[in-house]
C-alpha cells in the first residue's frame, strides 16, 4: 500500500489541508493519505499549540468521512524535537509492507534541501509536491528528480494562524473548518485568548 504522509501542526485542521488531501488520495497513486499530527515544531512557539490530544481529536473529527484519510499520532511516541528521517525509518520498521511518500508545499521544497538527511529521504521515498501562491515550480532546484511529483492540486491559502487570530478577534470562520472541528473548538472555547 502506497501511504502519502501529510505533516502539520494542525492547529486546527482546516478545509484547506482536507482539499490538499483528498485531492492527493484520489487525483495520485496514492492509496491513503495518513495526517501526521506533529506533537511540537521546533519552528513554532509551544505555547501557541494546542494540546496534542486536542489537535489529534479535530483531525479525527475531519476526517472520518474519507475513507482514504487517515489521523494519525505516530510521532506522539518519538523522541523531541523529532525529525522526518526518524519518523520514516520508524514508520517503515512498523510498516514494512506499505511504501511511505512525504506530502509537501512548493514553500517546504524550497528548503527541503535543509532538513536533517534529506539525501537519505529522496533516496528512499517519493514526495508529492502541492503549489502554492508564494512559490514558484521553476525556481525549485529539485523539481527535476525522478523523486519529485509536482501535482496539479488546488491552491488553497488558507492558513491556521489566520483561523485562530480571527476567532481571538470574535470573527465567524466557520465556513473555513469542518462543521464537527468548527463545533469542537466552539465547545471547548479554543483560541479565543
Amino acid at each position: 500500500m502506497k501511504i502519502g504522509l501529510y505533516f502539520g501542526t494542525f492547529n486546527p485542521i482546516h478545509v484547506g489541508h482536507l482539499i490538499i488531501a483528498n485531492h492527493m488520495a484520489e487525483h495520485s497513486d496514492l492509496d491513503q493519505v495518513w495526517m501526521v499530527v506533529t506533537p511540537h515544531n521546533p519552528l513554532k512557539k509551544k505555547n501557541t499549540l494546542l494540546d496534542d490530544y486536542h489537535r489529534l481529536q479535530m483531525v479525527y473529527l475531519a476526517t472520518e468521512d474519507f475513507p482514504k484519510i487517515k489521523p494519525s499520532d505516530i510521532e506522539f511516541k518519538l523522541a523531541q524535537p523529532n525529525y522526518t528521517v526518524n519518523t520514516l525509518v520508524h514508520l517503515q520498521g512498523k510498516f514494512p509492507d506499505h511504501e511511505f511518500s512525504l506530502i509537501m508545499g512548493e514553500d517546504n521544497l524550497k528548503s527541503f534541501h535543509k532538513w536533517k538527511n534529506y539525501e537519505v529521504i529522496l533516496a528512499h521515498h517519493d514526495i508529492y509536491v502541492y503549489p502554492r501562491i508564494s512559490s514558484e515550480a521553476e525556481n525549485l532546484a529539485l523539481k527535476n528528480h525522478p523523486k519529485i511529483h509536482l501535482i496539479d492540486a488546488p491552491v488553497v491559502e488558507i492558513s491556521s494562524t489566520f483561523i485562530r487570530d480571527n476567532i481571538k478577534k470574535g470573527k465567524n470562520v466557520q465556513p473555513l473548518l469542518p462543521l464537527k472541528v468548527w463545533e469542537y473548538i466552539d465547545h471547548n472555547n479554543f483560541y479565543r485568548k
